[in-house]
């Protein structure tokens, strides 16, 4: 098959690398990739929120499938207009898409399948929103309704940072993301990361995992798009998972097809666990970068099967089969990460990293320059490791990571401390 991955980051680059594994996979491009890919598979210059222009490229290329790896293409309807082209695609609709595009689109599901949530409300105004924190006290949660790249949630612990909150969205702090608001009641417990596989109508559990949203050590300071994952979630246990499957994800799925919109893709479940209850805080409908990067290497080459069975409705029939297992990732991030960074710094050490089935640095955010590797985003590697033991994964990760020369760069230390 010749497959079409569209994306450039971490995410993608783990989902190349799985893809790469499988023998049905003759030749893979990836657009717009970036310079670890590169290494691995062709990269393309396309624009991917295009659906116009990704149709002619997947018909000029002969592509039989399409994985789609972020959430603005699906939420700009590419994976629709590959449908309507006839080209097989692993994603949801537009339609679909809503339950990450839409904050309040997810509560009003949720509503309707009776899926456990945080009590929420909903504003188009900043005063109406103010007036309801003030009422409710804080904790609180804040979030833009749209997409805002992982950083439109603002959990609030005092009433001044939720209504400093308000008016940054509705500020634009947020651009679009922020012209109508969802605050929701604060949930404690701990957060972990199930995800399913959906075909419109049969789903299936791929797996677990928790991430590290917070820039600093303890999980303090700002919010990122995460410093670290590891899977499996030991919070997520097999029976919560069950649990999860039963009366959150099962229901949802049944309510997008009662809706006319099936879902199809992998919805990613963003739970909070209490007392061995779980509760959505957040559905994605794409794989979590970091997420998707320690589960791709557990999975392997398995994955790209699995996902082909998803686009084509044979889910029901798929199996995925476990090692006894754990993988880490360790972000690498450019100093002033989350804030303002500079690009263009160079990467040395990469060179005699080995890369194989248990060890992988998964590039994010850089591109080949000068026949140097430089960082061109705010996150910039994924340093992977698998394990027999989650410990035995952290080791083998930052024994990689030390092995990286990268001073204008710096990451978390403590990524995997919650299970250890």
């Amino acid at each position: 098959m010749n497959i079409l991955i569209l994306g450039s980051g971490g995410r993608e680059h783990s989902l190349a690398w799985a893809v790469m594994q499988n023998p049905k996979c003759d030749r893979l491009i990836v657009a717009p990739g970036n310079a670890g890919i590169a290494q691995i598979a062709d990269c393309a210059a396309l624009d991917i929120e295009n659906g116009g222009d990704v149709v002619s490229f997947a018909e000029e290329n002969a592509i039989d499938f399409v994985i789609v790896g972020p959430e603005a293409p699906l939420a700009a309807g590419v994976a629709d207009r590959l449908r309507e082209a006839g080209v097989l695609v692993f994603g949801p609709s537009a339609a679909a898409a809503q339950l990450e595009a839409s904050k309040s689109f997810t509560k009003e599901i949720c509503d309707a399948s009776g899926a456990p949530t945080a009590a929420y409300a909903r504003f188009t105004e900043a005063e109406p929103a103010k007036a309801y924190i003030r009422e409710q006290g804080a904790p609180i949660v804040v979030k833009a309704d749209g997409l805002a790249a992982g950083k439109g949630v603002i959990v609030a612990m005092d009433d001044q940072t939720a209504l400093d909150a308000i008016d940054d969205m509705f500020g634009g702090a947020f651009g679009g993301a922020g012209a109508e608001v969802v605050i929701e009641e604060f949930m404690d417990g701990e957060e972990a990361s199930l995800f399913v596989l959906c075909d419109g109508e049969n789903i299936l559990s791929v797996g677990t995992a928790q991430d590290h949203k917070r820039v600093g050590e303890g999980d303090t300071g700002l919010n990122t798009g995460g410093m670290g994952a590891y899977s499996p979630a030991p919070v997520l246990s097999a029976e919560i998972e069950e649990r999860a499957m039963e009366d959150i994800v099962k229901p949802t799925v049944a309510e997008m097809k009662r809706r006319g919109m099936p879902f199809q893709g992998v919805l990613y479940a963003g739970l909070m666990i209490k007392d061995g209850q779980p509760r959505l805080v957040e559905y994605n409908v794409r794989f979590g970068d970091p997420e998707c990067q320690v589960l791709m290497m557990r999975l392997g080459a398995q994955a790209m099967d699995l996902m082909h069975a998803a686009a084509e409705g044979r889910l029901g029939e798929a199996r995925v089969n476990w090692a006894d297992d754990h993988a880490l990732t360790v972000v690498m991030a450019a100093n002033g990460y989350p804030g303002s960074y500079e690009k263009g710094s160079v990467i040395n050490g990469l060179e005699g990293f080995p890369e194989d089935s248990g060890n992988m640095v998964f590039h994010a955010g850089t591109k080949a320059s000068g026949g140097q590797i430089v960082a061109s985003g705010g996150r910039v590697l994924n340093v992977t490791a698998r394990g027999g033991s989650l410990q035995e994964a952290r080791d083998r990760a930052y024994g990689a990571v030390d092995g990286i020369d990268w001073p204008d760069g710096f990451f978390r230390r403590d990524i995997g401390w919650r299970a250890l």
